[in-house]
């Protein structure tokens, strides 16, 4: 079976860092699936953070450019999301996700980590 687990996630201050893992296991061919960072607050949407191709083009929401980076390792099949200049904006549920199109055309997503930033 396929698992998605994210680690890092925790209480820091504004202006702080934290830097989040997302681990795949069961994945045939992770180095062809996209992999992103999506985070979701209390009674809001869940919306895109970052995104990386399997070349290893990024894309980042215009509120996160600048502070964050998303980076990937196809050897370990794992994904990172560094996060620095912390904002108790970017206060979330992050969730790591995997991304393919045809002909297998799936998509998987992990449990997510708690992300809190105090003012």
């Amino acid at each position: 079976q396929v698992q998605l687990v994210e680690s890092g996630g925790a209480l820091v201050q504004a202006g702080g860092s934290l830097r989040l893992s997302c681990a795949a296991s069961g994945i045939t061919g992770f180095r062809f699936y996209a992999m992103g960072w999506y985070r979701q607050a209390p009674g809001k949407a869940r919306e895109l953070v970052a995104t990386i191709s399997r070349d290893g083009n990024t894309n980042y929401a215009d509120s996160v450019k600048g502070r964050f980076t998303i980076s990937r390792d196809n050897g370990k099949k794992t994904v990172a999301l560094q996060m620095n200049s912390l904002k108790p904006e970017d206060t979330a549920v992050y969730y790591c996700n995997a991304n393919i199109g045809p002909p297998v055309a799936t998509t998987y997503w992990g449990q997510g980590t708690q992300v809190t930033v105090s003012s």
